[in-house]
């Protein structure tokens, strides 16, 4: 009990408000630095996307993926449960305007994303097995002096990017799944985690070109389909939606704590708004943690730039696309505040399934309950690369002379059976913990992009689109 009671505080220290105020503030300022190239080049990001689907080895260059897959493998990372369970949550937790807060926070979290990329990408190596290996402890023990200090962020960022990937990327994911499964269908939790075990280990002994392909499939699709059946509640319920759309702009920038109409119970003003929308916000997009630069160093591009582009997509089609559609159907329905028998508010998951049931009726259960299972194993998948690079640099440093292969798969296999052990287990701490490591990631990774910043400006400046 003191241990869940300690990680518990802790938990509330790393996100507090010192914490939204360095991501917020990172954000802004490489916004502003990289004179709001990444606002005004989002059009040509979106259609070097759309060029990718089609002509994936476009763009040349070396790398092991091609530049859409890349960017799936990020998105699978990032579209967990934050995406429908995540949303909800903060829009009970700091009220309607949480949602607003969550895009603005992924805007000029944007930039964050662009520049840890080009980062990433131009202080790429290849291991002596002839894979690409990036992010951001390559860049640390690259380009960070003195030496000593690159090499201690980087064997920080490491450890702690190891913990998320098991506890955020992994376990907490496998026992979202597991719940919703036996919930809406009454699967036992053994049998979804041995289905997730065996489904796991079959796609990462393909490495990184295994995980690029199911997820290039898996992610666009269910991203799909979600979001068609999320717009498919905004439209039934759509008379009430301008009502919900000026209840959140109302309590996002409302200095004092208010009740909201369509909020019900929810009383909460901007504080609260900003708190827990851009929590939750980097919580699903992840900008600024320096996950999804991993990814993209394995992307084969012919620059630095082009791919920084291409991957910031990720942070807007997470958060501002999906997250928003979420936030609105939620908004739209008028129960945000409910509360249940048992007399507490209406949130998470339960929140998300009333929603979706009102308007699509029993089908609408389904949606969520398959929506959860897809993107946590797209996540645990996405995860599980994040944290093979992060212990490959552990174990043989950034100059590597031998093999990595038998350690990863060690690590391959003992991930895949915590998928097992995260479907079947009770998670409270946990939770706690994975909320940790995701925010001491963060701290080396934003350090690094701060000091190095005027790389990723000059290579944006003479980049042209």
């Amino acid at each position: 009990m003191k241990a869940d009671v300690l990680l518990e505080k802790l938990n509330t220290f790393v996100w507090g408000p010192w914490m939204l105020v360095l991501f917020m503030g990172t954000g802004i300022f490489l916004t502003v630095r990289l004179k709001f190239l990444p606002w005004k080049n989002l059009g040509f990001a979106l259609r070097e996307v759309w060029k990718n689907i089609f002509h994936p080895s476009i763009d040349g260059g070396e790398g092991d993926i091609s530049p859409f897959q890349s960017l799936m493998t990020a998105l699978a990372a990032m579209m967990g449960t934050g995406n429908i369970v995540g949303v909800a949550t903060a829009m009970v937790l700091g009220g309607p305007g949480a949602l607003v807060w969550m895009v603005l926070s992924a805007f000029v979290g944007m930039a964050t994303n662009f520049t840890e990329s080009v980062l990433a990408v131009k202080y790429r190596q290849k291991n002596p097995d002839g894979d690409m290996c990036g992010g951001p402890m390559y860049v640390m023990g690259s380009a960070i002096r003195p030496a000593a200090l690159g090499r201690g962020l980087a064997v920080l960022f490491c450890i702690f990017t190891l913990g998320a990937s098991l506890g955020m990327g992994n376990m907490t994911q496998s026992n979202s799944a597991a719940i919703a499964l036996k919930d809406t269908f009454g699967i036992p939790e053994m049998l979804t985690g041995g289905i997730l075990f065996f489904l796991t280990l079959l796609v990462l002994l393909g490495g990184i070109k295994s995980i690029g392909k199911v997820c290039g499939v898996v992610v666009p699709v269910m991203s799909a389909a979600y979001f068609l059946c999320t717009l498919a509640v905004i439209m039934i319920n759509f008379e009430s939606l301008p009502a919900g759309i000026l209840e959140m702009l109302h309590m996002a920038f409302s200095p004092k704590a208010l009740a909201g109409g369509l909020g019900g119970t929810i009383i909460a003003g901007m504080s609260k708004a900003l708190r827990w929308g851009v929590s939750r916000g980097v919580f699903s997009n992840e900008a600024g943690l320096g996950s999804a630069p991993i990814a993209a160093a394995a992307a084969r591009t012919d620059s630095p730039a082009r791919q920084g582009y291409i991957t910031m997509t990720g942070t807007f089609f997470d958060t501002i696309v999906v997250c928003t559609a979420t936030g609105l159907a939620i908004a739209s329905s008028g129960i945000l505040g409910a509360v249940t028998p048992g007399g507490a508010v209406l949130d998470g998951v339960a929140l998300t399934n009333k929603v979706f049931e009102m308007a699509l009726g029993p089908a609408g259960r389904l949606v969520i309950t398959l929506g959860i299972t897809l993107f946590a194993f797209a996540t645990i998948i996405g995860w599980e690369y994040y944290g093979e690079k992060a212990l490959e640099y552990l174990v043989l440093g950034r100059r590597r002379q031998r093999s990595s292969k038998i350690p990863i798969a060690i690590y391959r296999f003992l991930y895949s059976a915590a998928v097992f052990a995260g479907a079947v287990s009770t998670l409270s701490t946990v939770w706690n913990f994975s909320d940790i490591m995701n925010g001491l990631m963060a701290l080396p990774n934003l350090l690094c992009i701060l000091m190095l910043n005027k790389e990723a400006a000059e290579a944006a400046f003479k980049f042209h689109t």
